[in-house]
């Protein structure tokens, strides 16, 4: 209980806000690493097996769903311009996006039309999945081109328990209250500079006491911008130069020195201040589209710089200026996931790409403990709970492992449906988010 609380007040502390430690408020969870403290998860399931509720959802995106209490928020897109792969465009108007009616449901912001393109945040009952209201946002200004496999509501929402904040790719931005009403709402598609990158912008939101921190990596002007989060006043912006184009999320972790924002850029990994956005430090070595976020522990940074099998690395944070030889622990020069995110559990880095292939090294070494091939293709990031780690693969395929040094599988559970988002764990449920339904999995909440 004791660890609970201190948890708690340390998440609190870092999201500022009312979060409480069993929830999943943002981006691979409470601590942004993809490691939960949770016990007692589900480890068998199936479409209609161990499945406590499932969920129409109003359109379609690969963002995580997040959790604050009794409320599961997700991020969806509709309209023009929505293909789900291998069909015809899926249009949805009006009263389609709301499921026909059976549930109780307010509707706020723009309303749908099949020749516009709808940003959508739902909020959802934790207890039956009831549908609790929709806020939509019309996508204004240029719609880039998106890679196959997302569309512009890729960014998972973030919350510290009294806003949701969602941000979409055509840079627009929406605070909104638990009830679904708007605090405040920024366009720095419009403000700054276009939202221009190949495949589409899929950063997500990260808090950081009072502030709300945004990377925007795109050819026209790459910058770090924070803003109140109460008003969605700036506070402080770092330029980045331009050309940069990155798709992952900032990472905010508390070295020896202080806090440090970890971003896995293109051109290197950077550091800065996330306080005033200063530079601290970066490792060279160059990634040209960075995608995986980065994890922590016991004061050691993991990442991935997979593209094309690039490499996977250990940095030491706390230096200033180039510290590629300094405080590089190891680095693998090949085999990184391309996508997915690196996971720690008890001593071991796992990692899972998308060709089928599950890693598990050693953290302190970087070496190879063992590799698996288990026929999957895994976009979606793992996470780790419970002495046991979640792989999600596109397949609708959930693959428990055992957490360990050697490969044991303890399951190999098929939802029937299509899953490119993370999971999402709380108070003993797994949140699975397909293509049409989000999922509840494990025993019902009374």
């Amino acid at each position: 209980m004791m660890r609970s609380l201190k948890l708690g007040a340390l998440l609190a502390a870092a999201i500022g806000g009312s979060v409480a430690a069993a929830d999943w408020p943002q981006w691979r969870g409470p601590h942004g690493s993809g490691i939960s403290d949770e016990k007692d998860l589900p480890v068998r399931w199936s479409a209609t097996e161990n499945v406590a509720w499932k969920a129409s959802l109003g359109g379609l995106g690969v963002s995580t769903p997040i959790v604050a209490g009794e409320r599961i928020f997700v991020t969806s897109q509709i309209g023009a311009g929505v293909r789900k792969p291998g069909n015809h465009p899926r249009l949805v108007q009006g009263a389609d996006a709301a499921a026909a009616g059976e549930r109780a449901l307010t509707t706020r912001g723009a309303p749908a039309a099949a020749d516009r393109t709808i940003f959508i945040v739902e909020a959802f009952h934790r207890a039956d999945g009831r549908r609790l209201w929709e806020y939509r946002v019309e996508a204004v200004g240029p719609l880039t081109g998106v890679h196959e496999k997302h569309n512009l509501a890729s960014p998972s929402p973030v919350t510290d328990g009294q806003t949701v904040f969602a941000w979409f790719g055509t840079g627009q931005l929406v605070a909104l209250d638990m009830n679904g009403r708007l605090v405040w709402e920024r366009h720095l598609g419009k403000e700054i500079a276009p939202f221009e990158i190949n495949w589409g912008h899929a950063s997500s939101p990260t808090l950081y006491q009072d502030l709300l921190i945004l990377l925007c990596d795109h050819a026209p002007a790459s910058y770090l911008l924070a803003v109140d989060k109460r008003t969605g006043t700036e506070r402080w912006r770092t330029e980045r130069g331009k050309g940069r184009s990155s798709y992952t999320t900032p990472f905010v972790v508390e070295a020896a020195t202080g806090p440090e924002l970890i971003v896995n850029s293109s051109e290197r990994v950077d550091a800065y201040d996330p306080k005033t956005g200063a530079f601290l430090w970066h490792v060279g070595g160059t990634n040209q589209f960075p995608i995986p976020s980065p994890t922590f522990h016991d004061g050691i940074v993991y990442l991935s710089r997979g593209y094309r099998s690039g490499p996977y690395m250990a940095i030491r944070p706390g230096g200033h200026g180039d510290i590629s030889t300094s405080h590089v622990v190891w680095q693998v020069p090949t085999g990184a996931p391309y996508i997915s995110s690196l996971v720690y559990d008890a001593g071991v880095i796992y990692m899972a790409n998308d060709v089928g292939a599950i890693t598990a090294v050693e953290a302190a070494t970087g070496t190879k403990l063992w590799q698996e091939r288990v026929n999957g293709i895994f976009s979606a990031s793992p996470v780790a709970a419970d002495g046991k780690i979640y792989f999600v693969s596109e397949t609708g395929e959930t693959i428990v492992l055992k957490s360990g040094r050697e490969p044991v599988v303890l399951a190999r559970n098929d939802i029937g449906e299509r899953l490119m988002a993370s999971p999402a764990i709380s108070n003993g449920q797994i949140f699975l988010r397909g293509d049409d339904r989000l999922f509840c999995i494990g025993r019902p909440r009374l």
